[in-house]
């Protein structure tokens, strides 16, 4: 298996990624969309020609980017629909209601580091927001993504995975002590297996799936963090940069790899993989900075028992919702 590379780097933007790119007819989804890398990911898509449609909590912040990526890309076809992928009624009614096909979803949106708690579901947040939340999301537009014959679903994950595999026996932190760091690193390797088997199960219905890391980015994401976490952290970045290990991106940068897996030729039929900067990253031990992927995040028995554990799930999350109704 060849490792994709290109020439690009950690300062592509992502509209240097979709020049030449063609997206007219085609249709897009992107989660969160209405802050940080969101954003500029459907406004990358949109500039390419593609419909899109921003998955939002905030409608009036969605409707503020909405009108921001129609003066920018021209287009004014650009959609906003409600979605909260912490409460999974609002993610079967956001699949029910989708009409026609789905080229593109973007599963962009996510929580990092909250404070141990639950979505409704009774689900830990970070887990039950970032994976499970997608997971039932892409499940239900399967349909739609099939019906598009060569759809690209695009799983943003994070060097975070390095944190912790997915602690099968203990998901939910009920009979270990919870960090807000090893709850994130769990969903966020749990992104990447969802590619992984979402790759094995669904590539004959022309379906793929890659994870990606943006790379290092200040965004509303680290909103959970204290004065004193924020500082620490801006530190760390700062002696990583100077010891040449990463470098910080713009949102518009952060956004590139994103826009890569969804748009680039070089990905057409591929799935399964992780990706960074633009390129797919190497399979390493210990990550060197911010880059590079872990094997348990790409482990196919790990990822086949996770598809497995989340349809049993969600399953008896609509069971117990259906009964309480």
């Amino acid at each position: 298996m060849t490792r994709i590379t290109n020439d690009f780097d950690d300062t592509t933007t992502a509209l240097e990624v979709v020049e030449g790119v063609d997206l007219t007819g085609r249709r897009a989804l992107v989660t969160g969309a209405a802050s940080g890398i969101g954003v500029e990911t459907a406004r990358a898509l949109a500039h390419a020609g593609a419909q899109v449609t921003l998955a939002v909590r905030d409608l009036k912040a969605g409707e503020r980017v909405a009108a921001d990526l129609a003066r920018t890309s021209g287009r004014d076809d650009v959609a906003v629909a409600f979605l909260d992928l912490a409460d999974l009624p609002t993610v079967d009614a956001f699949t029910a209601s989708w009409e026609g096909p789905l080229h593109i979803l973007v599963n962009n949106a996510g929580v990092m580091d909250t404070p141990q708690g639950t979505t409704r579901q009774g689900w830990e947040t970070q887990f039950g927001t970032n994976h499970l939340g997608h997971f039932a999301l892409a499940s239900g537009l399967r349909d739609a993504l099939a019906a598009a014959g060569d759809a690209r679903i695009v799983s943003v994950s994070s060097s975070g995975h390095a944190a912790s595999p997915v602690v099968f026996d203990d998901l939910f932190f009920e009979h270990r002590e919870y960090t807000p760091g090893s709850a994130y690193g769990q969903s966020k390797t749990a992104n990447v297996l969802f590619a992984v088997e979402a790759t094995r199960r669904w590539a004959g219905d022309g379906i793929t799936a890659n994870a990606l890391m943006p790379g290092g980015i200040w965004t509303p994401l680290q909103r959970h963090w204290t004065a004193e976490q924020r500082a620490a952290n801006e530190e760390r970045a700062r002696q990583g940069e100077a010891a040449g290990l990463f470098r910080m991106k713009s949102t518009e940068q952060g956004a590139a790899t994103s826009v890569f897996v969804a748009t680039s030729p070089q990905v057409a039929g591929i799935g399964g993989r992780y990706f960074e900067d633009c390129g797919e990253a190497e399979v390493v031990d210990q990550l060197q900075g911010i880059h590079g992927v872990l094997p348990h995040a790409l482990d196919p028995d790990a990822a086949r028992r996770l598809w497995e554990v989340s349809e049993e799930l969600v399953a008896a999350a609509r069971a117990s919702s259906a009964t309480v109704g």
